[in-house]
């Protein structure tokens, strides 16, 4: 299977050095020093190694060529390891599968299979289909021929179950554990969004419920408006034609009564006769109205002179019988208070002579001033009252003359009168007529302005009515006008559509206070309610990605456990042959180590992360022996032959059972004698029928079982190099 090593800059090999393994079992050898280990290394390189102790170097450099004085220091060291896949050992669909690694001077490195990139764990994982495991039981370098024997029991059990093929289910084991912790971490990471979109969602759930109250509201108003203006347009139109229907009547009409109206009134114009006759009456009664508004002025004047002759009478008998009536009291006081003062001063004859003097004096004066001038008055009284009389003769003969043309006046008129009754008897009809012309010609100027009044507020309806359409429209959209018009009216009270009115304002208020149309909340509702979805259905695909997981790491466990026992059985039946075959006699077996009291207390069922059950520590190896000829309790008892021996049986035994690819074995007969070389060399043909071996050695019985023996030597520029012979065509050149 193992077809040919490339080796370019690796440690010693400056330069690049191709080995062939054609053959079974190739044999390495050389001095020491020459580089016969760094082939050991190279494949431990280029299948993948990242302990350096375990390639003799602490750093990356130390596996490049450093240098000489004749060759100058590489940046670069690569190995390829070419094998023959025709039998599909690698699960690869290639018949050659070429695995190369490379190494630089800033310590990072690259892999590729075939020549494509590809990172460490690819290349693991194809070499654990093939039986060639990380923990490098099929590379046995110098010096660590005892290494599983060194090892502890879980390091012991890990190399075993390498050697059995079972590192797959290990890596299938750890890949699926990896995706359910990531699973598992999902699942948190989906519940938490989940927690946090759910009082979002509540939130948007009941603003949706709103929206579709509110829709409710708006398809109801929808509807209601629809019946409401489907009658409304439908009442509006009915109202408009009747009373364009009355106005046209009540215009038509107006129009004839106007016109009737007119042609009599131009006949009752046209009346001269009537005319004639109506003047004769407006002249009678004029007469009659000056001759009673003269002789009412008369009557006015004659009583006047009456009044004025009678109170001259009295005025006349008053001086006759009272001269002193016209004399002033003040008069009479200044009088007597002068008789008084003249009397008062009398006390001596002297003084009463001239008290008698004074006192005649004024007495003369009084006389002269109101006692005769009475007798003058009298007579201007007499004469005044002649005068009057005969006025008062001559307005009476006035008021005679007064009433007698009064009285034909009036006879005048009544003869009119009787003139115009007889004429107005004849007309009497024209007058009804145009009396009731009039009233109809008024009644119907009034029916026109009644619907002229009414074509206004219909106006003002219809007004109404549009901004409640429009104020719809806002509310609902379009819809609300999308109805039938209605052919006829229904028959209901006006009070019906007045109730829906009020209805649909009720309706509008709520629909208001419910909020707007939300398409922003609906479609955020949506993209919540998706989301939210969307992660339950992701949860339940995680729910059944992590069940599906657990069942198959039980599954791997158990058929790790499986093959685990099988291939531990297998073992021990060829570690006691090989051991009895290098010892002479005696056993050997691999047993597993007894369980710690402490871990098996521990409840397998506690949890480490979300549930899942810690992973039970499975016991290690015990190798237990029996030597032929001394009792040992341990393996520390062994001697260091003893020791190569057993490790060399239990390599060999492991290798039986399930085997590699190829096998490389450095200097592990370097402390074997002469009769346990020919044992080692009978078990290397035994081997090689099942592995392809690459021996590297000193010992001539090992080089013997060879068919390829490539020597390495190294001159004295540092560099190694190789000589190769094939014992088969060596054999017929000597024949």
């Amino acid at each position: 299977m193992l077809k040919r090593l490339e080796i370019v800059g690796f440690k010693s090999f400056a330069k690049k050095t191709i080995l062939d393994f054609s053959s079974v079992t190739t044999a390495i050898v050389g001095p020491n020093g020459s580089g016969k280990s760094n082939v050991a290394e190279a494949f431990r390189f280029a299948l993948g190694e990242q302990s350096m102790k375990s390639m003799r170097g602490k750093r990356t450099e130390d596996l490049i060529w450093g240098g000489s004085h004749s060759m100058p220091r590489l940046m670069r060291a690569s190995v390829a390891i070419v094998f023959d896949n025709s039998r599909r050992i690698f699960k690869i669909d290639f018949d050659e599968v070429v695995i190369e690694r490379a190494a630089f001077r800033d310590g990072t490195s690259e892999y590729s299979i075939n020549g494509s990139r590809v990172r460490l764990r690819d290349i693991e994982e194809l070499l654990a289909g093939a039986n060639i495991g990380e923990t490098s039981h099929h590379i046995i370098s110098q010096g660590e021929a005892d290494r599983i024997l060194l090892a502890s029991p879980r390091d012991r059990r890990a190399m075993l179950e390498d050697a059995l093929g079972l590192r797959v289910y290990e890596f299938k084991k750890q890949e699926a554990e990896k995706k359910l912790l990531k699973t598992e971490d999902n699942i948190a990471q989906v519940n938490s969004l989940r927690r946090e979109l759910a009082p979002h969602l509540r939130f948007l759930e009941s603003q949706v419920k709103k929206l579709e109250r509110a829709q409710a509201l708006r398809d109801t108003l929808t509807s209601a408006c629809q019946t409401y203006f489907a009658i409304e347009d439908a009442f509006l139109e009915q109202e408009r034609r009747a009373i364009a229907e009355e106005k046209k009547n009540a215009i038509d009409r107006l129009a004839a009564a106007t016109e009737e109206l007119s042609r009599i009134e131009e006949r009752a114009t046209n009346d001269a006769e009537g005319t004639k006759r109506l003047g004769a009456v407006r002249r009678a009664e004029a007469l009659v109205e000056r001759l009673l508004g003269e002789r009412s002025v008369l009557s006015r004047e004659i009583g006047r002179v009456e009044g004025s002759l009678a109170a001259a009478k009295q005025r006349s008998v008053k001086v006759v019988n009272d001269p002193y009536a016209k004399v002033p009291r003040e008069a009479l006081s200044a009088l007597a208070e002068e008789t008084e003062k003249q009397a008062a001063h009398a006390d001596t004859l002297e003084a009463a002579r001239a008290a008698l003097r004074a006192l005649h004096g004024a007495v003369r004066a009084f006389v002269d001033r109101f006692i005769a001038p009475a007798d003058d008055l009298l007579a201007e009284e007499e004469h005044a009252a002649y005068a009057l009389e005969n006025e008062r003769t001559e307005l009476l003969g006035k008021d005679t003359v007064l009433a007698e043309e009064l009285e034909r006046a009036k006879s005048a008129l009544a003869r009119a009168r009787e003139d115009l009754t007889a004429h107005d008897e004849t007309g009497k009809e024209l007058h009804r007529r145009i009396l009731d012309l009039a009233q109809a010609k008024a009644h119907e100027e009034s029916m026109v302005a009644k619907s002229e009044a009414r074509e206004r507020a219909l106006g003002f309806f219809t007004e109404e009515l549009e901004r409640d359409k429009a104020e719809a429209l806002a509310l609902v959209g379009a819809a609300v006008l999308s109805y039938e018009p209605l052919p006829v009216l229904p028959a209901e009270e006006r009070r019906v559509q007045e109730e829906r009115k009020r209805s649909l304002e009720r309706i509008k208020i709520r629909l208001e206070e419910a909020g707007g149309a939300g398409e922003d909340i609906r479609r955020e509702h949506k993209e919540v309610s998706e989301r939210e979805a969307f992660l339950a259905r992701e949860l339940d695909d995680l729910a059944a990605s992590a069940a599906g997981l657990r069942a198959l790491i039980v599954d791997l466990e158990t058929e790790l456990a499986k093959h685990f026992t099988l291939g531990l059985t297998q073992v021990n039946a060829s570690l006691s042959e090989y051991f009895a075959l290098m010892f002479g006699g005696g056993s050997a077996r691999l047993a597993l180590e007894e369980p710690d009291v402490e871990a098996e207390g521990e409840d397998p069922e506690e949890s480490l992360d979300e549930g899942m059950p810690k992973e039970k520590e499975r016991p290690g190896i015990e190798i237990v022996v029996n030597l032929p000829k001394k009792k040992v309790r341990s393996l520390m008892q062994l001697s260091g032959g003893e020791r190569a021996l057993t490790s060399i049986a239990l390599i060999f035994a492991m290798s039986q059972v399930n085997p590699p690819p190829f096998l490389i074995l450095d200097e592990t007969d370097a402390a074997l004698d002469e009769a346990n070389s020919r044992r080692y060399g009978d078990m290397i043909e035994n081997l090689a029928q099942k592995s392809q071996l690459i021996v590297i050695t000193h010992n001539r019985e090992t080089m013997s079982r060879a068919g390829i023996l490539y020597g390495v030597t190294m001159g004295g520029d540092g560099v190694s190099k190789l000589l190769s012979v094939k014992f088969d065509e060596a054999v017929a050149v000597a024949k």
